[in-house]
């Protein structure tokens, strides 16, 4: 679609937008919004592609879309980027392209809550009678009928799969392990962040604008003040500074975590790779040519279809949410602290033993929303991982988690297609 923009200087861009669908095999279809100078249709319709089978594989129930604008917002107002978010809203409307049961868009690339917010806005005046009219859309504002943990859920996710691949092979745990984080972003901050509150070892982290290494560790909080005060990861006290961005990719580290764009990991640069686990957190770090090379180095490559599937998840949870109009956990949660809190009192009194208030308290404790949402990603990702390796072990002409995963996704949507009776 092709739509005019009025500028703050009087001058018209016209503007170039997408919304791909892939398969309708589930509905609604699911897919982030991004805004970039260079997107085009051939990304957004490999991207929708991507979206079918990464939610197949984790058995969240959508089909695969994607959308994107032409934009460069570090040229924009902010006043410019909610004029063109409204009318693409208006657009997708028109089109039919949008709705809770039709195509649930979502974050991505250049895009985040307030985008997000001005799209479920748009779209409830233009369906105001529509009483699941929130559920257009994912990742807004918790005070807009978002949810608790979508803004960390990706990285979150990411958190999870590398800690389920670390239960087995290496020194099980992430405790220990020396870890690299290329992006510091949605996803990188909080990647790294959790691998460090588990006791993984930071030892390098990238931006665009380059890198910083220490091989005995880095701290996470101080680097993120540094960060906020400068602007740049670069110059922080007690590390090296790399020039490029890419550099990281090649530090000595037993987990390297690609979190920023993709075509990162090359076959120019694949064959200096010392990690032993690469888990993707960007969409498509890892061209074919590296991942052939890589594989051939024994290096563990976990794919981005499963590994960055977190986000997806956590929509999946916030749609689910706009569409009962009750946050998780606000039904059960006292009930949940009552029981609990009988038990321990007849635990008590079995045993004539006295459980401490602060005691009392960590064990009553209720079920929230952001605890529900946690564990239901953590759980997702786990059997994922499981159906994943079940299949690698079964198949041995399969040779890699992303054959594997691929393979998984395949059928869970021929299975579908073939229960509605579309193919004989």
């Amino acid at each position: 679609m092709e739509f005019p923009l009025r500028r703050a200087n009087g001058s018209i861009d016209v503007i170039r937008a997408w919304r791909a669908e892939h398969s309708h095999h589930r509905l609604p279809l699911k897919g982030g919004i991004r805004y970039s100078p260079q997107v085009n249709q051939d990304e957004v319709t490999a991207l929708a592609t991507l979206m079918t089978f990464k939610c197949a594989i984790v058995d969240v129930p959508f089909g695969g879309a994607k959308g994107a604008v032409q934009i460069d917002t570090s040229t924009c107002t902010d006043d410019e980027i909610e004029r063109l978010t409204r009318r693409y809203t208006h657009e997708l409307v028109k089109k039919n392209f949008i709705g809770p049961a039709l195509d649930v868009p979502a974050p991505d690339f250049g895009t985040g809550s307030r985008e997000m917010a001005w799209i479920a806005d748009t779209y409830v005046q233009l369906r105001p009678n529509q009483i699941d009219a929130l559920g257009c859309v994912t990742g807004k504002p918790v005070d807009e009928g978002g949810i608790h943990g979508r803004t960390e859920a990706t990285g979150r996710g990411v958190f999870f799969a590398l800690r389920e691949v670390c239960r087995l092979g290496l020194t099980p745990g992430i405790e220990g392990k020396r870890v690299v984080v290329q992006g510091f972003g949605k996803v990188g901050y909080w990647v790294a962040r959790f691998c460090d509150e588990a006791g993984a070892r930071i030892v390098g982290l990238a931006e665009r604008d380059g890198a910083i290494a220490a091989p005995g560790g880095l701290d996470l909080e101080q680097v993120k003040q540094h960060r906020d005060a400068t602007g740049s990861l670069l110059h922080f006290a007690g590390a090296d500074t790399l020039s490029r961005s890419a550099d990281v990719l090649e530090l000595d580290c037993d987990v390297l975590i690609p979190a920023a764009l993709e075509g990162q990991i090359t076959a120019s640069n694949a064959d200096r790779i010392r990690a032993r686990i690469v888990v993707e957190g960007a969409n498509g770090p890892t061209t074919p040519e590296a991942d052939e090379i890589l594989h051939a180095k024994g290096i563990l490559v976990v794919p981005d279809i499963y590994a960055n599937a977190g986000g997806v998840i956590v929509s999946y949870f916030e749609w689910l949410k706009n569409l009962s109009h009750v946050g998780f956990g606000r039904l059960e949660k006292r009930y949940q602290e009552s029981a609990y809190g009988r038990l321990l009192s007849t635990i008590e009194s079995a045993t004539g033993t006295t459980i401490s208030a602060d005691e009392r308290r960590a064990v009553i404790r209720g079920a929230d929303e952001l605890t529900v949402v946690n564990s239901g990603l953590e759980e997702i990702m786990a059997v994922a991982y499981a159906e994943i390796r079940d299949t690698l072990l079964r198949r041995p002409e399969i040779r890699s988690m992303r054959m594997a995963a691929m393979v998984n996704a395949i059928n869970k949507v021929a299975r579908s297609y073939l229960s509605m009776g579309v193919f004989p």
